[in-house]
C-alpha cells in the first residue's frame, strides 16, 4: 500500500525566554537551547539564532543527499559539510535594518560514494531544489556557493 503524503503539513514549535539571551526552545518531544556568545552578552549555551539557521542547512544538507542517493541507486557512504558564511550583523547589533543577513554563504560537501559521474551531476543538481532550508536561504538573496568533493570508498 502507498502511503499519501500531505503536500502541506503544520510545524508548531515554541520558545520560553530564560534570560535575555537565553531561549529555551520545544517541538515534538524535543528540547535545544539557543544563547548568545558571552562576547555579545550570553552565557554561550547553545547556537546563536543564526547559527541554528546554517545548522538547519547542514542538517537538511545530509537527509536531502542521502535522499537524492536513495532515489537514484546509490549510497553516501560518509559525509562531511562544513559552513563559511558572511554575516552582516548591523541588524543584530540594532545599527540599520539590513535585507541580507548572510550575502555570501560557502557550503563545502565531501562525500564518499561509489556514486557515477552521473549520479555525482544528480546529486549536486537536485539537492538545492529539495532541501527547504537551501531554498528559504537563496530565495532571500543569498549567494551560496555550493564546493562538492567526491571520493571512492577504500576497497
Amino acid at each position: 500500500m502507498k502511503v499519501k503524503i500531505k503536500p502541506v503539513v503544520t510545524y508548531r514549535l515554541s520558545g520560553t525566554a530564560e534570560s535575555h539571551s537565553l531561549t529555551l526552545l520545544k517541538t515534538r518531544d524535543l528540547m535545544d537551547i539557543s544563547d548568545e556568545p558571552v562576547e555579545r552578552g550570553g552565557t554561550n549555551e547553545g547556537f546563536a539564532p543564526t547559527e541554528f539557521v546554517l545548522g538547519g542547512l547542514v542538517a537538511c544538507t545530509n537527509v536531502i543527499s542521502n535522499k537524492i542517493a536513495k532515489a537514484n541507486g546509490f549510497a553516501i557512504e560518509a559525509m562531511e559539510i562544513e559552513i563559511e558564511a558572511r554575516f552582516n550583523q548591523l541588524g543584530v547589533t540594532l545599527q540599520k535594518e539590513v535585507d541580507l543577513v548572510f550575502p555570501e554563504i560557502t557550503l563545502r560537501i565531501a562525500v564518499t560514494t561509489s556514486a557515477t559521474e552521473e549520479q555525482q551531476q544528480i546529486l549536486k543538481s537536485d539537492l538545492p531544489k529539495y532541501c527547504a532550508v537551501s531554498k528559504i536561504i537563496r530565495q532571500s538573496g543569498t549567494n551560496i556557493i555550493d564546493e562538492w568533493q567526491f571520493t571512492k570508498p577504500a576497497a
